[in-house]
């Protein structure tokens, strides 16, 4: 509602909150939460409440807006898909392949980034920590990047950089040095991040009328592969070792050749519910 037109870089937004959230933390963790005790972690509750503040006036912008748009959508006819329902399925089965390749991934290097650099180079916690932080910067900026590029060029040339494009990068960073490591994280964090907010747009485009949905189901979908690649990879690393799994996901990526099967969006026209400054 509040994108003015432009899903891709309003999605962008919604998601680089979390992302520099999460790329913040390990730089707290390395900087407060070591010296300072588990007991620190308390402090930042203040942060939430900040955010329940911004989110309880958003809440009455919402509640407004969402009465004038129903006013307006009144007789309007409903958002038809022009796909066949079989097409949709299949299509939406290939999102699902690709966030489980992005996430399955990123799972890797969230959660066993650093465990990786001090078990390959002798790092210590705290700057394996900054690693970590470098490298989740990057996937913040790899957000904001996509949704606009999404909305400028299409959401399925960015699905295909951002999924497949990303495999030569995840290819050569287990046999990389500590230098390289950190310059392939940043690229494997900027072009692989690009990849989730054209996903859901272009979900949402093929299912119009149901943003909703598309939303619940995908970031369910995609919080549910992160925290079992986690526990899967864990596992994995039990048995063999960090630097294996690593060898081993550096493959997931290819999943992305999927994306060849996804068809084309643009071209057709919906008859919208919501006047188009509103879409």
């Amino acid at each position: 509602m509040a994108s003015g037109g432009q899903h891709g870089l309003a999605q962008s937004l919604f998601q680089v909150g979390g992302n520099t959230g999460s790329a913040a933390g390990p730089l707290l963790a390395a900087f407060i939460v070591l010296p300072r005790g588990q007991g620190s972690v308390a402090l930042f509750s203040l942060v939430a409440l900040l955010g329940i503040v911004v989110l309880s006036r958003v809440s009455m912008w919402y509640q407004a807006t969402r009465q004038t748009l129903a006013a307006r959508a009144a007789g309007a006819k409903e958002m038809v898909s022009p796909y066949s329902r079989g097409k949709i399925i299949g299509s939406v089965a290939i999102l699902g392949a690709l966030i489980f390749s992005k996430y399955f991934y990123l799972a890797s290097l969230v959660s066993y980034y650093t465990f990786y650099l001090i078990s390959r180079f002798q790092l210590s916690v705290q700057t394996a920590q900054i690693y970590l932080f470098i490298f989740l910067g990057a996937v913040a900026a790899g957000t904001i990047i996509g949704g606009p590029v999404g909305d400028r060029f299409g959401r399925k040339y960015v699905i295909w950089v951002s999924i497949l494009g990303v495999l030569p990068f995840t290819l050569a960073l287990p046999h990389a040095n500590l230098f390289w490591t950190a310059v392939l994280s940043v690229i494997i964090g900027l072009i692989l991040a690009s990849a989730f907010s054209a996903i859901l747009v272009y979900a949402q485009e093929l299912i119009p009328g149901r943003v909703g949905m598309i939303s619940g189901l995908f970031f369910g979908f995609a919080f549910g592969m992160g925290g079992l690649g986690a526990a899967a990879l864990g596992r994995l690393a039990d048995a063999t070792s960090i630097t294996f799994v690593y060898q081993v996901c550096a493959y997931l990526p290819a999943i992305g050749i999927l994306t060849a099967f996804l068809p084309n969006l643009a071209g057709w026209e919906t008859h919208a519910a919501f006047p188009s400054s509103c879409r």
